[in-house]
């Protein structure tokens, strides 16, 4: 409910997403198409929106794919995929939501000097009086920074949300949610349980374009740079 919220909120689409009904997100809606494309192809080309509803050759997404909605501004830099990467609003606005309050999510603007919530909390908790204090998950499991974990978890939460699948599942369509976040451990059971995608039919040249690869290219390109330097 609260994506949907964020999304209507910043983006004000002519239609408003319905935060009830899941069948109205996904790639039919240009706004969470938007923030589900590729970092390496451009939504607002209507030749890429037609490859991706229609799943063409070249405009299938896989996990091999940065979404748009991890990236600053959601926009990538197609030279350098790095730039930017896992800053994007939304991202850290779910982020904020499930670990440190919701109301804490509406602050997500700035450097990172604003309040802090787990000093704020134990202050409230002191002066209520008796009043008993809701804690947030950070403090409950004693959170005190952010780990790769907890942006892995919060970034399969948005994916989801902006999809259109009602249940979660671990492959949504072409989409594998453990390939692409976790580990590979359990390709082989997701695949006898889910079925075939079109994974398969993506050629060498689609997989070498898609954004993982790219930016994994770039790092490559950088170190040897640096390491020839005199």
């Amino acid at each position: 409910m609260l994506v949907s919220e964020w999304v209507n909120h910043e983006f004000k689409p002519d239609h408003l997403i319905d935060p009830d009904d899941k069948h109205s997100r996904g790639f039919t809606n240009d706004v969470c198409g938007r923030l589900l494309c590729p970092a390496e192809i451009d939504w607002n080309n209507p030749v890429v929106r037609a490859g991706i509803r229609d799943r063409s050759e070249g405009y299938i997404v896989t996990d091999m794919s940065f979404p748009a909605f991890l990236y600053d501004k959601y926009a990538a830099n197609p030279d350098d995929l790095e730039e930017g990467l896992f800053k994007g609003k939304i991202l850290l606005q779910g982020y904020k939501a499930i670990f440190t309050s919701h109301s804490s999510a509406k602050d997500v603007e700035g450097d990172g000097d604003g309040a802090d919530v787990i000093r704020n909390n134990r202050v409230a908790k002191k002066s209520s009086a008796g009043v008993k204090v809701k804690k947030h998950i950070a403090q409950i499991i004693k959170m005190r920074k952010v780990t790769p974990c907890s942006i892995t978890y919060i970034a399969c939460q948005v994916q989801f949300a902006l999809s259109s699948v009602t249940s979660w599942r671990s492959i949504d369509g072409d989409f594998d949610y453990i390939q692409f976040w976790v580990n590979r451990l359990l390709e082989w059971w997701t695949r006898k349980v889910f079925g075939r995608s079109h994974r398969g039919d993506l050629s060498n040249t689609a997989k070498a374009n898609m954004s993982v690869n790219t930016l994994a290219r770039q790092r490559a390109q950088r170190d040897d740079a640096a390491f020839d330097l005199p």
